[in-house]
């Protein structure tokens, strides 16, 4: 006895996120057999390698992604991938709390030096302020040495698929975020008064499709130039042309 006969191919088995309904074998009805077909057309086939063919890689693509792992050994780059530029600070963002420092550091000294002249009874003695003058000075110092190394570490990084953006907000505050080059939609510069024209810096734009997530980078040392390496790679990763 066939157990296939009692079978109703009229009803449906199951219903698509649509509900539609779907059949487990083509009704004769016309009405379920175009419903059943309808079904059938919204259904996507797609045929996976279990093992992904890798693309081959030019002789300079692998040298440049050895180059960039080995001088920038913290960076997850895939294979392939390469540093172009490093987007730096200017200067001229620690030339004030420096000098600052500097200013205070030659005040130190120049008190120190003026001593005997500043205080002509010499009580207290000289000995009892070198050793507490030289500390402040050395704190000073270590001061704008850290206010330098955490601005100066703030960065961004265009390589041939992506740019990362690296922001140190403290010596123990670090974050880095990525962006592939395909969801860039735009990239654009600003420079604002006669201090950013004088000395050739401004402001980045990253801005982002879907999310319009936009990354900004401040203090940079001759933005233009920045801004077209960055354009260029970003049209020529999304035509599928090499990146210098």
């Amino acid at each position: 006895m066939n157990h296939d006969e009692n079978i109703d191919y009229s009803q449906p088995v199951a219903y698509d996120t649509n509900g539609r309904p779907l059949y487990a074998h083509p009704p004769k009805d016309s009405v379920h057999q175009k419903s059943h077909e309808d079904a059938l057309k919204q259904a996507v086939h797609i045929a996976r390698a279990a093992e992904p063919i890798k693309q081959k890689l030019s002789d300079s693509t692998i040298r440049r992604h050895k180059e960039s792992v080995k001088r920038f050994p913290k960076l997850n780059l895939t294979d392939g991938e390469f540093v172009i530029s490093v987007v730096k600070r200017h200067p001229i963002g620690v030339y004030i709390p420096v000098g600052f420092a500097a200013l205070l550091i030659l005040l130190i000294v120049v008190g120190l030096v003026n001593y005997p002249t500043l205080v002509p009874s010499g009580r207290p003695s000289l000995a009892s302020f070198v050793m507490p003058s030289l500390s402040l000075a050395g704190l000073i110092s270590l001061g704008a040495y850290v206010v330098a190394y955490v601005y100066y570490k703030n960065r961004f990084i265009l390589t041939n698929e992506s740019v990362i953006q690296e922001t140190q907000q403290t010596l123990f505050a670090h974050r880095e975020q990525t962006v592939s080059l395909v969801n860039i939609e735009d990239v654009s510069y600003t420079q604002h008064g006669i201090l950013q024209m004088l000395f050739n810096y401004g402001s980045i734009r990253l801005s982002t499709e879907g999310e319009e997530t936009t990354y900004r980078f401040q203090y940079v040392e001759n933005p233009k130039k920045q801004v077209a390496t960055l354009h260029n790679a970003v049209e020529a990763f999304k035509n599928g042309r090499p990146i210098g």
